[in-house]
C-alpha cells in the first residue's frame, strides 16, 4: 500500500478515535495529522504491513498520552495563560440533541474505559487489536469495555432524567 492509500483508508477511523480522546475537532485533527507524520518518518520500519492499522492506532494513542502529559505539566506552570484562553467550541454543540447527549455521555466516561469503548464501537477494532494498541492484556480490554458500557449506561440514564 502506498502512503496515499493508507491515508485514504485510515484517516476517518483514526480521526474518530482521536476525537473520542481529544474531545474537540482541532485536537483530533492535530493528533491524526501527527500520526501520519510519524508514519511518514518511521513507517518503513514496520516489518509486517498487515499490521499498519494497529500501528497507526497505537501511535495515535501514544501521541495523545504524550501530549496529555505535556499539557498536564503546562497547566501546572502556566495556569494564568490558560485561563485567558477562549473557550473551545465543541462539535457536539451543532449536532442534534440526541447525538449531543450520547457524545456527552461517552465523554464523561472515565478515560481508562472511554478509550477501549471508542476503539471497539467507533473504530470496529477487535479485542486483540485494542490490546495491542493499548499494550494491555485482552482480559483487561474486555473488563474495561464492560465497565465502560456500565458507566455509559449510567450517564445516559442520568442525562435522560435531567430536566430539559
Amino acid at each position: 500500500m502506498t502512503f496515499d492509500e493508507i491515508v485514504s483508508e485510515y484517516y476517518k477511523p483514526l480521526y474518530r478515535f482521536a476525537h473520542s480522546l481529544a474531545k474537540n475537532e482541532d485536537g483530533a485533527g492535530d493528533l491524526t495529522q501527527q500520526t501520519f507524520f510519524i508514519y511518514a518518518e518511521k513507517g518503513d520500519q514496520l516489518r509486517d504491513r498487515a499490521k499498519v492499522k494497529s500501528w497507526l492506532f497505537t501511535t495515535l494513542y501514544r501521541e495523545f498520552l504524550r501530549l496529555k502529559r505535556k499539557s498536564d505539566r503546562m497547566e501546572n506552570t502556566e495556569e494564568d495563560l490558560l485561563e485567558r484562553a477562549g473557550p473551545v467550541i465543541q462539535p457536539e454543540m451543532i449536532r442534534r440533541t440526541d447525538a449531543n447527549t450520547a457524545v456527552e455521555a461517552l465523554q464523561s466516561v472515565d478515560e481508562i474505559y472511554r478509550t477501549p469503548l471508542s476503539l471497539f464501537y467507533l473504530n470496529n477494532h477487535s479485542y486483540k487489536e485494542i490490546a495491542q494498541i493499548l499494550s494491555v492484556p485482552i482480559g483487561t480490554v474486555m473488563s474495561r469495555i464492560s465497565r465502560g458500557k456500565t458507566q455509559l449506561k449510567q450517564n445516559l440514564i442520568a442525562a435522560s432524567e435531567e430536566p430539559a
